[in-house]
């Protein structure tokens, strides 16, 4: 498959990424985030002769995937000798507080995401190079490289995992219900309206967190007007006052208007939308795996269908999957600069890998040797979906300057999913061109 991934132009939610606005230095925060570094001598090599403390700064913070960090660690630590110390902030709060974080007292190695988040700390300095740990990594892609490196041409990430957004749906009520998956935008609307006479809430929805209404968005965009003009729009190339971009609010809004959205959205958090999905309170829903998977019981798994956003535009089809890549970094002010470059190189294996998804199945491996056999059936059909792609973007407030997606892009899209009336659109799509022509006129760093 094609991965156009993140070009300097381009970035590539996970969930949850309010914060990285903070990092243009337009949201002002209190406190930073409850991190302290290890110290410790040693030769940062596994299996030196000195031990080592370790810290790393972790926004895994639901129970499944914080298991499924301290698993690695605790490997890490068997195989190393060296001591990990783990500080788990919740997601908001890490994302809210990581500029400030790292300009301050940062740990030694830090959870973060590919692509241009990444690569807009690295450009302010704020990232230490990790060149020489990717020399010795294998298993992983060209594209999970450019991924992973700076406009410098250096790499600043190590990739752990990857997963797709898309829509998915409860097996069970579409088997009792005789409805099928929607292939295409007009199946899509068809199939919510049977469901609201049906007595179902069609469409679940939430964007009280300001980043779930975004993978709405990028799909309605890239299947209507192609990957090529989400990259351009996401680079400040194309304008918000496009028909093109005018018209993918109108089809947005055209489903509140039909009355398939689960009411008052602005009210709910991700958690919760996830866990009408779970208890089969709504019949569909455009999600990332995780946000499925870690609110829908382990043994239901099987009961989850995911199928493409519809397609819109033949031209287009369903060429284009966001699938984010989630990973690690190292600050350019950890006190155990070597301990942490040797954490990293420990992330970056397949082993590691393996190891967080036998306790966090709700995400898709990225190194070729990583262990796939015991995919339960959710991840195979996400990494199905995924390797089908043509072209992978990495989601709306990763793909574009974070300060923009923050102060921007989060506000205008609680207020459309407030509001979203013709009138509204158009002044909407007009103060965001405005404030995207400031923002992107003014330098990164």
């Amino acid at each position: 498959m094609t991965q156009s991934l993140l070009t300097p132009s381009q970035l590539s939610r996970r969930s949850l990424l309010r914060g990285a606005a903070v990092g243009a230095g337009v949201v002002t925060v209190p406190g930073l985030l409850a991190a302290c570094s290890g110290g410790g001598g040693g030769s940062g090599s596994s299996g030196g002769a000195k031990s080592q403390t370790i810290s790393l700064g972790s926004n895994y913070s639901d129970p499944t995937p914080k298991k499924a960090i301290q698993d690695m660690m605790d490997a890490y630590q068997k195989k190393s000798g060296n001591t990990v110390k783990v500080n788990t902030v919740a997601h908001n709060d890490y994302q809210t507080n990581i500029t400030r974080y790292l300009q301050g007292n940062p740990d030694d190695a830090a959870a973060w995401f590919a692509g241009y988040r990444m690569q807009f700390f690295a450009q302010k300095g704020y990232l230490a190079d990790v060149s020489d740990v990717w020399s010795g990594l294998t298993g992983f892609s060209d594209a999970l490289k450019q991924a992973s490196t700076g406009t410098d041409g250096k790499q600043y990430f190590i990739p752990l995992y990857n997963y797709a957004w898309a829509l998915f749906y409860r097996k069970s009520t579409f088997q009792a219900k005789g409805y099928q998956p929607p292939k295409t935008w007009d199946e899509y609307v068809a199939l919510a309206k049977k469901m609201k006479a049906d007595g179902i809430v069609p469409i679940g929805f939430s964007e009280k967190d300001g980043w779930p209404a975004m993978g709405t968005f990028d799909y309605i965009n890239m299947r209507k007007n192609g990957y090529q003009f989400h990259v351009d729009l996401m680079a400040g190339k194309e304008s918000w006052t496009d028909q093109k971009v005018k018209d993918v609010f109108g089809m947005w809004a055209s489903l509140f208007d039909q009355g398939l959205y689960q009411p008052g959205a602005n009210g709910r958090t991700w958690e919760e939308a996830g866990t009408s999905f779970a208890k089969k309170e709504v019949g569909l829903v455009v999600f990332g795996t995780p946000h499925v998977g870690l609110q829908t019981p382990k043994a239901e798994h099987d009961d989850i269908g995911i199928v493409p956003f519809p397609a819109i535009d033949p031209a287009n089809g369903t060429d284009s999957i966001e699938a984010p890549i989630d990973g690690f970094m190292l600050p350019a002010k950890a006190k155990n600069v070597a301990g942490g470059k040797d954490l990293l190189k420990w992330l970056g294996s397949p082993e590691a890998e393996n190891t967080y998804l036998k306790s966090d199945p709700n995400n898709i491996a990225v190194n070729s040797a990583a262990d796939t056999g015991n995919y339960e059936g959710l991840q195979k059909d996400s990494a199905a979906l995924v390797a089908q792609a043509k072209h992978i973007s990495q989601y709306l407030d990763r793909d574009t300057r974070p300060d923009f997606a923050q102060t921007v892009v989060i506000k205008a899209f609680q207020s459309f999913v407030d509001k979203h009336s013709k009138a509204d659109i158009d002044a909407m799509c007009a103060n965001m061109e405005d404030q995207k022509k400031s923002i992107f006129s003014q330098p990164v760093s």
